[in-house]
């Protein structure tokens, strides 16, 4: 067991929040060159490799990019195992691009069916509810009258360590010129909803580039996709994909705060590193002797 070096005690929970996948069926590449299920890969094996246990792994929607059943089935094949050697519990949300018939019935071992896939779950204490904001047809997002009577129904009683919600249509303005047409419409019902309730989180996808925000006083996080991002240095009206800055995020829950750390794809060469017997040997030293040895200037 660590040893606690700073004043914050260790997270209570920990969540692998994952976005838009895109997968297509037969490991095609995404508009022929965008290599998704390798893209995927590659995160799932940073994943393992920072050696956590996360409570979930959240995908936040757009887990194929037409709704293929056989690109569902990839999906699963990949991250199943991954999940179980974590001991992690997957949750699938929907995105635009997803059709709610092949999820219901790949992703979650149901009936075939349109109606919308809201779920809750319970991490010993830690509510993780999922909104499904995805309309079928269209490309933007709503929620219905009778499923924010069914969240309203939910989070009037509050969890022993708070709420975070997911959804695939993030509550924020997307401050690029078209995107909006694509946005959660009606957010303020959303928002009557959920203020002064026990959320501490919202966890969103949909944009294909990190961001935050806060909406109706909670605090937002927008995970960029694993497929491709969005290229933010363009000129606002020229803003297209490109192929960098995919990633994923780490949430890190703890009892009075919710850390957000971005985690970029890719085998990108290290500088320097602190070694096993560098860190056990500053566990070994008084509060005071640490100080001295890893914070004093030399």
């Amino acid at each position: 067991m660590s040893v606690q070096l700073g004043q914050h005690a260790p997270a209570r929970h920990t969540v692998a929040h994952f976005s838009d996948p895109h997968l297509l069926s037969g490991g095609r590449q995404l508009y022929g060159r965008v290599p998704t299920d390798e893209n995927l890969a590659q995160a799932l094996l940073q994943l393992e490799r920072t050696g956590l246990n996360p409570t979930a792994i959240v995908f936040t929607g757009d887990l194929t990019d037409l709704g293929e059943p056989d690109a569902y089935r990839r999906l699963r094949d990949a991250v199943d195992p991954v999940a179980e050697r974590l001991g992690s519990t997957v949750i699938w949300l929907m995105g635009n691009h997803d059709e709610r018939p092949a999820m219901r019935s790949v992703m979650l071992d149901e009936v075939a069916s349109e109606e919308p896939v809201d779920r809750v779950w319970d991490f010993d204490g830690l509510r993780f509810i999922g909104l499904d904001t995805s309309v079928p047809g269209y490309h933007h997002g709503e929620l219905t009258t009778a499923q924010l009577r069914w969240l309203d129904s939910e989070l009037s009683k509050p969890a022993p360590h708070g709420t975070i919600i997911g959804l695939h249509h993030p509550p924020i303005p997307a401050p690029q010129p078209i995107f909006d047409i694509l946005e959660l419409r009606e957010q303020s019902r959303f928002a009557d909803v959920v203020r002064g309730r026990d959320v501490r989180a919202i966890l969103g996808g949909h944009l294909h580039y990190s961001s935050h925000g806060t909406f109706a006083g909670i605090p937002v996080s927008v995970a960029a996709a694993t497929c491709y991002t969005m290229n933010l240095s363009m000129p606002q009206r020229a803003v297209n994909g490109m192929a960098g800055g995919q990633a994923f995020n780490l949430v890190h829950v703890y009892e009075d705060t919710i850390v957000h750390s971005v985690v970029p794809l890719g085998d990108h060469a290290g500088f320097d590193s602190f070694t096993d017997e560098f860190i056990t040997r500053l566990e070994q030293m008084t509060p005071d002797q640490r100080v001295e040895a890893f914070s004093r200037k030399r």
